[in-house]
């Protein structure tokens, strides 16, 4: 059963009310080691400390540049505990404090995991980027070099600290897992281990997968980076109560780098906006780095996150000790139960993480299977698998292929089939004008990563303005998990086209629910080697030299992947793939004075079809 279309929380976390920045005192004994297992941990339960108080202040960097940083330590009795202990710390490009309702909230205050983390004997840390919220300093752009030699110097300061016993690790999600990726690629004496959640690998794709803008999500970041930096007040260090040093440094904000322009630029990846703004800082090009710092990576991901593929391509090129889990979530918000789930896992796996690199404790982490994921079985119903690579090698590849219609399931251009039947009859095709209107909704994946709430619409709105193949109800459930491939072969009376793909699951009731998706440009179609393991998906260059440009009349092939799924289609549902020429909102329209006529071919020779990942009973 897919992601269903259910009313999402807004909430990023379980959230927990906790007043005032001390509580009662109490201490637990802690085991020398504790049975483990992937979502069980007897050391949970445990307590050594039942207070903690935060202190903040700035940290200069060897350059002068002052760095807002917050400090929160396990304390006894009203005062910081002595005892020197290990220390977790994230690099954050966003208010590293808040102030609400007349009370500071830090990062343990809004994180349920990190308080665990304190009662365990945890110094917990969050300092703000250079640029970002209190800090001082110009943000330089995306994970610049600047900022990633300021994460060096922020872990040797914090090891060097009498209270913490030179043991490090970070803790963050988005760019705050990114951060962590960028910090252990200049391998600091004193990091062991990282705990990356939701993390990209390759910028480009971000911003130009399959060669188009990504327009909707980077308007949304652009516009809520903006606001922190120049708008929403950060909360000042305890030696700046005024706030004095705190406007001083926003001031110095209003010329930070601007992602908009910038990544509106980055047309290709040999481009010079590119290879001087991005390629220094893209995450993928410090693979061989973090590999050689022999940091120890636990990548923490969602299916439904706009990075669920940069997830697995980490976990395949990283050589050093691994594990990734990856669940049914996307982003930032979903349901609660999941959003329940998420926070329980989260916080027994961070803790059994940190437990055997900062603690030593042998709880048999790195015993077990690298890799657990979940496969979606129903609105708030999923189960987790183990495996050790990925794909999954017992997934098969397979052809559903697109044929002649009427399915009768949706008023679509052509409403064709999808039948794992190859076709007999050449020179088939179907045809349709695009349609600009065509949408996936405004409460898409990748808007959520920008904080809004995930909520796909019924698919058959956007499905009635393109092509759609649909398969008969199926007679059985049928696992799906991996990277599904589509091959189209088209042609356009235009010399280019912009292709997008939908996989969706239709229920019984005839609501199209949204399960994945892929896009393309088509003269972005050349294919070449990637500089890494990218899982055997086709990798596009888009360099300026490599440009196919379409013959008006003359069939091309477009193969590419979709985003990772892992779903449970019922007995009774159908599959559906829709493909249109625009997702109006998510990404730029192209062509929008010339209205492209484009086919899509269904014979012999130029069988358009998608390959599903399919798991056998």
């Amino acid at each position: 059963m897919s992601f269903r279309n259910h009313k999402f929380s807004s909430l990023l976390l379980v959230p927990l009310i906790i007043g005032g920045l001390l509580f009662s005192a109490a201490s637990c004994h802690r085991p020398e080691q504790a049975a483990s297992s992937f979502g069980k941990y007897a050391r949970i339960n445990d307590t050594l400390y039942t207070e903690w108080g935060r202190t903040s202040r700035y940290l200069e960097m060897s350059d002068g540049v002052k760095l807002a940083c917050d400090i929160i330590r396990p304390a006894e009795d009203g005062r910081p505990v002595e005892k020197p202990l290990p220390c977790i710390w994230t690099h954050a490009r966003y208010h590293r404090a808040r102030l609400e309702d007349g009370r500071v909230r830090s990062m343990v205050d809004r994180s349920d995991h990190l308080k665990v983390m304190l009662r365990h004997g945890y110094v917990v840390a969050a300092v703000n980027v250079r640029g970002g919220g209190a800090s001082f300093g110009r943000y330089e752009g995306v994970f610049s070099p600047r900022e990633t030699r300021d994460a060096y110097e922020i872990t040797e300061w914090l090891a060097a600290q009498p209270w913490c016993d030179g043991n490090i690790g970070m803790y963050g999600a988005s760019y705050l897992g990114i951060t962590q990726f960028k910090a252990a690629s200049l391998a600091p004496p004193h990091l062991k281990a990282i705990f990356p959640s939701m993390a990209a690998f390759d910028l480009f794709t971000l911003m130009r997968g399959g060669g188009i803008y990504r327009e909707g999500f980077l308007n949304l970041w652009g516009d809520l980076t903006h606001k922190l930096d120049n708008e929403i007040p950060p909360v000042p260090v305890d030696d700046d109560p005024e706030g004095i040093l705190a406007a001083q440094a926003v001031a110095r904000h209003h010329d930070n780098w601007d992602v908009l322009e910038q990544s509106a630029k980055a047309v290709f990846r040999d481009g010079k906006v590119w290879t001087e703004e991005f390629e220094p800082a893209n995450p993928s090009a410090f693979i061989d780095e973090v590999n050689a710092s022999g940091v120890a990576v636990y990548i923490w991901a969602g299916i439904y996150d706009i990075w669920a593929r940069d997830a697995f391509q980490w976990f395949a090129n990283l050589t050093g000790p691994k594990k990734l889990t990856i669940g049914t979530w996307p982003h930032n918000v979903w349901t609660e139960a999941a959003n329940q789930e998420h926070a329980r896992l989260l916080t027994g796996e961070l803790l059994r993480w940190y437990d055997y690199w900062l603690k030593g404790i042998d709880n048999g982490i790195m015993d077990e299977a690298p890799l657990h994921y979940g496969v979606l079985e129903g609105p708030d119903d999923w189960s987790w698998h183990a495996a050790d690579t990925w794909p999954l090698p017992r997934a098969e590849a397979a052809p559903f292929y697109f044929g002649e219609g009427p399915v009768g399931s949706i008023a679509s251009a052509n409403d064709g089939f999808l039948s794992r039947k190859a076709p007999k009859t050449g020179g088939a095709y179907d045809a349709a004008a695009v349609d600009f209107t065509a949408t996936s909704g405004t409460q898409t994946r990748w808007a959520n990563a920008a904080g809004v709430p995930m909520e796909y619409p019924d698919m058959a709105a956007m499905d009635k303005k393109g092509l759609t193949y649909t398969t008969e109800p199926l007679a059985a459930d049928m696992t799906v998990t991996g990277h599904p491939l589509v091959r189209l072969f088209v042609t356009s009376d235009q010399p280019d086209g912009d292709f997008y793909v939908f996989l969706e699951e239709v229920d019984t009731e005839g609501v199209s629910h949204y399960v994945t998706e892929g896009r393309l440009r088509a003269s972005r179609r050349a294919l070449g080697e990637a500089p890494y393991d990218n899982l055997g998906l086709p990798y596009f260059p888009i360099s300026k030299d490599n440009q196919l440009m379409l013959t008006p009349g003359e069939p091309v092939e477009l193969f590419f992947d979709l985003h990772p799924v892992s779903n449970l289609f019922d007995a009774g549902h159908r599959i559906r793939v829709t493909v249109t020429g625009a997702d109006a909102g998510n990404s730029e329209i192209y062509l929008k004075d010339r209205r492209p006529t484009v086919k899509v071919f269904r014979g012999p020779g130029a069988a358009s079809r998608i390959l599903l990942p399919v798991i056998p009973d």
